[in-house]
């Protein structure tokens, strides 16, 4: 009787292994791709919420000092100045701290994020405006528009992923 030991793999073996790694490859690599992506949407939305964050807390001190509209407060060694109780278009911009990865443009209300693919990853300051006797707040608007529900949240998030 011949006995024969088997020494390494069949090639059918070989080539199934290869194909499972392939068929893993596909579906992996795009989901490590976009993290890049994701890191700048998600920077760009920080953006903003720092912004809101800004104008709500420039609001909060003007409250507390009875500021009258278009005039201008001392905050954090920076000059505010206030519509409608909210700091203006101009002024926004000189809360912020910490604008690595971001270019202000000359107002300082609007933030692109570097080495975005498009010029399209932005985020801005709108400031507060009167209508019909009423204070309607700053709002904080994206190159696709201004999250107020779940389906402008998604449509803002699709809209930047492809900008960014």
């Amino acid at each position: 009787m011949n006995s024969r030991v088997q020494a390494g793999f069949t090639r059918v073996e070989l080539i199934v292994v290869i194909v499972v790694l392939g068929i893993l490859a596909a579906v992996a690599v795009p989901r490590f791709m976009g993290p890049g992506t994701e890191a700048r949407v998600e920077a760009v939305k920080s953006m903003g919420g720092t912004l809101k964050s800004a104008a709500n807390m420039a609001h909060d001190v003007c409250v507390a000092q009875a500021c009258a509209n278009d005039s201008t407060i001392t905050i954090q060694g920076q000059a505010i100045t206030f519509v409608s109780g909210y700091p203006n278009d101009a002024t926004i911009g000189r809360l912020v701290r910490g604008l690595e990865g971001f270019t202000p443009n000359g107002p300082g209300n609007h933030f692109t994020r570097n080495g975005s693919r498009t010029d399209r990853c932005w985020v801005g300051y709108r400031q507060a405006t009167v209508v019909d006797d009423v204070v309607q707040p700053p709002s904080i608007v994206y190159e696709s528009g201004i999250i107020t529900d779940t389906t402008s949240e998604n449509a803002v998030n699709t809209a930047l992923r492809k900008a960014c």
